[in-house]
């Protein structure tokens, strides 16, 4: 697949267009183990050159540090890529984090340090990470269209955002993109937020669209993540939950050798047949998994491939939270 036929999708009504699959870039600084910058940026070009440019990062991924590496990328390749960032989340020096803040104050603020760490002199989307439930969704959001106003910002976003949240903040601004959690083993997001989103024009940005990794296949046990693992502390990867998960992935594994796929690139299929307002956004460090998940935005299923696909779905009811329980209260706010 070459930079110039890959398949594009527009964000929202009035958004930018986009490959129909992103890059999420948060593993490349932090939560997923031991990460070296030097081949994160041999995977940066490479999602650029075979035509993935639109990627996905945050101002808490690695304390900055994530916008940082992008940075060295968009040094020389500004124009091919379209960037999306994140504010919200405040930490500590030690990585703890010690709030949410959606304050106008501190909407400019993370703005312009954002800005700066990316050596750009606008970001294309600029999401608010996590809703402060102490702040008016419309106060959030206008000091965001300020910044559109100003020329820093392009496009709007929210990630885990309820439908509530959705359609309060498109009042004061255009929305073009809500990022959430969204695969085969959580669909949630199909009860409330996507048909709220395809009612307002608005497009669903599917974060962890593998599972974290689960639905590849490839983890059968939580010792085989590093120690400093984020998903080790996720309960869908802990004990029993974790056997009784493997059950989905297995029948997955096998659907996909039956059809000559692998389960990534089944599980992303299945994904952006959901819709084409739908743009996953899979992270990897490497370019072997990259070129892996891209072929998945040329398989189509028929509908009988897609309903032995729900099938599956329903037999396997998956066991565990999102997150751990102190997480949960700050998604779908």
């Amino acid at each position: 697949m070459t930079q110039t036929d890959f398949p594009r999708r527009r964000l929202g009504t009035s958004g930018p267009e986009v490959s129909a699959l992103g890059l999420g870039c948060m593993g490349m600084s932090e939560f997923y183990g031991p990460a070296d910058d030097a081949q994160s940026l041999k995977v940066l070009h490479h999602a650029l050159d075979i035509g993935i440019n639109f990627l996905d990062t945050a101002d808490m991924y690695g304390i900055g540090a994530n916008e940082k590496l992008l940075s060295r990328l968009l040094a020389v390749r500004r124009d091919e890529a379209v960037i999306a960032t994140k504010f919200g989340h405040v930490r500590s020096p030690d990585g703890t984090v010690t709030r949410i803040d959606g304050s106008p104050a501190y909407v400019r603020q993370a703005c312009d340090a954002s800005l700066q760490r990316l050596g750009v002199d606008h970001i294309d989307l600029y999401y608010q990470h996590r809703v402060d439930k102490t702040v008016p969704i419309e106060e959030t959001v206008g000091a965001m269209a300020e910044l559109v106003k100003a020329g820093k910002v392009k496009h709007l976003g929210l990630s885990e955002a309820s439908a509530t949240t959705i359609r309060r903040a498109h009042t004061v601004h255009p929305i073009a993109a809500v990022q959430t959690e969204y695969s085969m083993w959580s669909r949630d997001v199909e009860a409330e937020i996507l048909p709220t989103c395809r009612q307002l024009g608005i497009a669903l940005v599917p974060y962890s669209p593998l599972g974290r990794g689960f639905l590849t296949g490839m983890i059968r046990s939580a010792e085989q993540l590093s120690p400093d693992d984020r998903r080790r502390i996720h309960p869908r990867f802990q004990g029993e939950n974790l056997d009784h998960n493997l059950a989905l992935a297995d029948s997955l594994s096998a659907l996909a050798e039956e059809w000559s796929y692998t389960p990534a690139q089944l599980a992303l299929a299945w994904l952006l047949g959901q819709g084409g307002d739908i743009v996953p956004i899979p992270g990897t460090r490497s370019i072997a998994r990259l070129d892996e998940n891209a072929l998945a935005a040329r398989i189509h299923f028929d509908d009988g491939r897609r309903e032995r696909i729900d099938a599956l779905l329903e037999r396997h009811a998956i066991a565990g939270t999102r997150y751990p329980a102190t997480q949960m209260g700050a998604v779908n706010a």
